[in-house]
């Protein structure tokens, strides 16, 4: 195999093969991308065997032919060749090397067979639409704070992708959660998806995913079995094997009678949040928000450390509240507005907390307190 390659597409390409890449790996060959070159293009494969990640690059290919070779020293080299420079790759199967030149710099590396390579199985989707890239941006960006990170509750280790009933009829809905705060985020529902099955995408993936989706003109083609999930672009193909599990009925512990209304400018509100939870003792980070009539009153009373205390102006007209928050879980949900105003509903000092931007009821927040 012979190709020479554009050193910034060359980059893009490893780049996203070798974070799908396990650090720490017992099986060496998946510590490799297969290389595949054929006619004008060259492919980039890599996996973990949960996820795998196929870049095409368009190359001048002298040889067709395939190697595998450690995607990270490869992306290393890569990255750090200068701009612009002409990258040729040849690998001669014989030696076992893969020789990378460019400029005055030559570098052979170890191949490994790619016989060896594992191609994940390709499974027949019961659904396949295309949806845009800002939509499912939106989807992820704001659902995948709530995803949790505790490996015996595996089935909430992910984001719940589903069509479900909204407002005005059908959505695409996503769900994360972690049992101390939750996201739920509602799309339109797009042309061929109404009978996708529900899948919990894992939160490796859902890392990966935003690498395809930052060209807001861009397309994504989505398919769905109850294995796996697929996003394709036509340079980028993510496949990804789906969390086997039951996702909770979210439903349930979505506050449906919170009636204490309060409307916040949610920058000022992240800000001052931030500002006070500076003397919170790191372990339980609690603030204390007191409401009273147009006025909320944070504080943070921290023995070791300090106290601090902040009032800002809300619209709020209902009786005095006094009520806890973990100040990192409030952050990360006021960080997700995206319109001026933050709406939180209150019920008790006891009871979850509902947020929701504005009038917008396409996402919903809801936050658990803690006691202060």
């Amino acid at each position: 195999m012979k190709i020479s390659i554009e050193r910034g597409a060359l980059l893009k390409a490893v780049a996203q093969a070798q974070s799908v890449v396990e650090r720490r790996n017992t099986i060496p060959i998946l510590a490799n991308v297969l290389i595949e070159a054929e006619g004008d293009q060259v492919q980039f494969r890599a996996t973990d065997l949960d996820v795998e990640v196929v870049d095409k690059a368009a190359a001048q290919v002298e040889r067709a032919g395939a190697t595998t070779v450690s995607a990270t020293t490869l992306h290393e080299i890569v990255r750090k060749l200068p701009d612009g420079a002409l990258v040729t790759l040849t690998a001669d199967s014989a030696a076992g090397r893969l020789t990378v030149e460019a400029g005055r710099s030559n570098f052979s590396l170890a191949t490994l067979p790619k016989e060896d390579f594992p191609v994940m199985a390709s499974s027949e989707y019961q659904s396949n639409f295309a949806a845009p890239a800002a939509m499912l941006r939106r989807l992820f960006d704001k659902s995948k704070f709530a995803i949790s990170t505790e490996e015996t509750r595996y089935y909430l280790n992910g984001v719940y992708m589903h069509v479900a009933d909204g407002e005005g009829g059908k959505v695409l809905r996503c769900v994360a959660t972690d049992g101390h705060r939750l996201a739920r985020i509602d799309a339109d529902l797009p042309a061929g998806a109404e009978d996708m099955p529900g899948v919990i995408v894992p939160r490796k993936t859902v890392g990966e995913l935003r690498k395809l989706l930052d060209d807001d003109e861009m397309q994504i083609a989505v398919s769905v079995s109850e294995t796996k999930v697929r996003f394709a672009t036509p340079e980028i193909t993510l496949t990804s094997k789906v969390i086997d599990g039951t996702f909770p009925d979210y439903s349930r512990v979505i506050p449906q009678n919170n009636t204490r209304r309060m409307e916040v400018d949610a920058a000022d509100f992240a800000r001052a949040v931030d500002r006070v939870a500076t003397v919170s003792s790191e372990r339980s980070r609690a603030v204390k928000l007191q409401l009273e009539e147009d006025r909320l009153i944070l504080s943070v009373n921290a023995p070791d450390s300090g106290a601090a205390e902040e009032e800002l102006a809300v619209a709020y007209n209902d009786e005095r509240l006094e009520i806890g928050f973990n100040a990192k879980y409030l952050l990360e949900i006021a960080s997700q507005v995206d319109r001026e105003n933050a709406v939180f509903m209150f019920n008790s000092s006891g009871d979850p907390t509902l947020m929701r931007e504005g009038n917008d009821l396409s996402a919903v927040y809801v936050v658990m307190p803690m006691r202060v």
